[in-house]
């Protein structure tokens, strides 16, 4: 099969790539690399991979590679806090307008799209766990923190819009991936963050008192339910992709103190003091996959404990640092 991976040399996207091509696919990856790398791509098999650097902005580009593609996986998106905070417009221009022009040429060829999204849609919605049909509750407009949520859930309604026009669509939404290539400057890129100081023995810094709860899914579980969207039976619906597996972020911090048997200090700071005033934060996040395992058999194989323990191992490599040290 011949695929088009947008965002495909990110740090989800590079790890989709390389499963996709061990199954023997052919693929096409766009991306402008603001948070991706070529070098993620490097020990892939040049005869089943073409790398483009450029856009899902950029229109005539998309048309040309969907010519000859038989499935899109759709991860191109602009992300990060601070681009939340900072640069809403850009949050905003970036997920709804790529989106639009991939589904828009896609439906042209009724070439299937599988979007990946994100739990960030439920918002603070306080009930637990969350189902695909929870309520999305999100805050303020003038609070641009929930650009992000809105853009994507408004991207969500874009495939769900298409799909009742006769296009075949997917959606997984995320709650939280890791592991070895996330970068610190990434959306939720909490455990590299902390992982890094741990490493180098600075202060771990903890954003708010530290008891908000998350539920983190090592990168193979996520490329698992993100893989089994491409087939019919996920047609035209959304699935959470995740584990059940929560902690706290006070937690977290220690538990990767204690596996990387570090001397750092775990420090609080307010969240204004990190994104400025007005700033809110979902204080528990928890996913029902019992869709996802009925429907497309997915079920996280890797613990926390386990998966930390790889990531370590990885960015212990990139830092040139031994468990010596």
């Amino acid at each position: 099969m011949n695929i088009l991976v947008t965002g495909g040399a990110g740090f989800i996207g590079s790890h989709l790539c390389e499963r996709l091509t061990n199954m023997g696919h052919h693929l096409t990856v766009i991306d402008n690399l603001s948070n991706g790398r070529k070098s993620f791509l490097a020990t892939l098999p040049p005869s089943k991979i073409q790398f483009i650097e450029g856009s899902v902005m950029d229109r005539p580009l998309l048309q040309k590679t969907l010519k000859d593609c038989d499935l899109v996986f759709h991860l191109a998106a602009t992300l990060g806090v601070k681009n939340t905070v900072e640069d809403p417009l850009k949050i905003i221009h970036g997920n709804i307008d790529g989106t639009r022009n991939v589904l828009e040429l896609a439906y042209e060829k009724n070439v299937k799209v599988v979007f990946a999204s994100t739990s960030e849609v439920y918002g603070k919605n306080p009930i637990l766990p969350f189902t695909e049909d929870s309520d999305r509750i999100l805050g303020s407009a003038q609070t641009s923190r929930w650009c992000y949520a809105t853009a994507k859930s408004l991207d969500e309604h874009m495939c769900f819009a298409y799909g009742k026009k006769g296009l075949p669509i997917s959606i997984g939404r995320y709650f939280n991936a890791y592991g070895p290539r996330q970068t610190s400057s990434q959306y939720g890129g909490v455990i590299p963050k902390f992982i890094v100081a741990a490493l180098k023995n600075e202060p771990i810094t903890v954003f708010g008192d530290g008891n908000q709860t998350r539920c983190f899914t090592f990168i193979s579980d996520m490329i698992d339910g993100t893989v089994a969207c491409m087939y019919p039976k996920a047609n035209n619906e959304v699935f959470n992709i995740g584990t059940t597996e929560q902690i706290t972020i006070n937690s977290l911090a220690q538990m990767i103190k204690d596996i990387t048997n570090s001397n750092s200090d775990i420090i609080h700071i307010p969240y204004e003091r990190a994104y400025g005033l007005g700033y809110e934060d979902t204080p528990d996040r928890l996913p029902d996959i019992s869709k996802a395992a009925s429907t497309l058999g997915f079920n996280p194989k890797v613990s926390l404990e386990n998966g930390l323990k790889q990531t370590i191992s990885y960015y212990q490599t990139v830092l040139g640092i031994s468990d010596s040290e």
